[in-house]
């Protein structure tokens, strides 16, 4: 089984740069500890651990996007904002990540792009990052950056799979051309997430929807401030001045985040902790959009 020390996981990089990553450091971040988790192997175990220990951590949020920096995909960049940082991400940063990871353990990786249905758009464009990921033959869909209605764990890719995690129930539903739907359970029924095809995205392909995300004025991570956790008991979204939660119950709630609160609430609720530059910049920004 492969390890953190494992000479294996050495040699030249890989499509989305594994090598470079310092997984010690990662691990660390999202608290896998080998001794108590497991040896890291490409195996679905590993895959399912992960990727809940990453959710669990690292929160979704655009605020470099608010603040109009640039978001750069490579993997130091990465590392240094989400992991050393402490700094969250969205979908492109935070599945990047992930799949340098993924890659640097053994695991079979490729990148999908889906159009987002959480919003009730008929068509909207391709704009949302994930991964499938190939564990003895078998393909998983693996997404740590969908935000607050994402899954918590890896989805078998297969037409009619259906998992359950901590309460939250996700589905697999296969429509015309091999497009593929995940879906989440409410009281009320079904809903679509996003829907993407099989055809594989490269890591340029995902700079190119990175740059329409966080540069494009139609984009909707421009002028407001977004942080979502996908938490297994209780899952929270800052969109503008709204701050909302869900449970698995299907109860739900929202309050106003005012500009004079918006930092605690940011570390409170989300664990992003603000140095005093961002501060002042996101305050504005709220201030904006309120």
């Amino acid at each position: 089984m492969p390890t953190t020390e494992d000479p294996a996981l050495e040699g030249e990089s890989g499509l989305w740069s594994g090598d470079e990553l310092d997984l010690d450091a990662y691990l660390a971040r999202i608290g896998y500890d080998v001794g108590r988790e497991g040896e890291l192997a490409a195996d679905v175990g590993t895959l399912t651990t992960l990727h809940r220990a990453h959710v669990s951590a690292i929160p979704f949020e655009n605020l470099d996007v608010a603040l109009g920096r640039n978001v750069p995909l490579d993997v130091k960049s990465l590392q240094g904002k989400l992991v050393e940082r402490r700094r969250g991400g969205y979908c492109y940063e935070q599945n990047s990540l992930f799949a340098a990871v993924l890659e640097r353990i053994g695991f079979q990786v490729a990148g999908r792009g889906a159009r987002n249905r959480s919003r009730g758009a008929a068509l909207p464009p391709v704009t949302h990052a994930l991964l499938v990921v190939t564990v003895e033959g078998e393909q998983w869909l693996a997404d740590v950056g969908f935000g607050w209605q994402g899954p918590l764990e890896p989805v078998p890719l297969r037409d009619g799979a259906r998992v359950e995690q901590s309460g939250w129930t996700f589905g697999i539903g296969v429509e015309d051309e091999g497009i593929h739907v995940l879906r989440s359970l409410r009281p009320e029924g079904w809903t679509d997430l996003y829907a993407f095809s099989p055809q594989t995205l490269y890591p340029g392909d995902f700079t190119v929807m990175n740059h329409y995300s966080s540069s494009h004025p139609q984009s909707r991570f421009l002028g407001q401030v977004v942080a979502q956790r996908p938490g297994a008991d209780v899952r929270r979204a800052l969109v503008r001045e709204r701050l909302s939660t869900m449970r698995t119950d299907g109860t739900a709630g929202e309050r106003t985040v005012g500009v004079a609160e918006l930092a605690a609430t940011l570390e409170a609720e989300f664990g992003i902790e603000l140095d005093d530059e961002e501060r002042a910049g996101l305050e504005r920004v709220h201030a904006a959009g309120l």
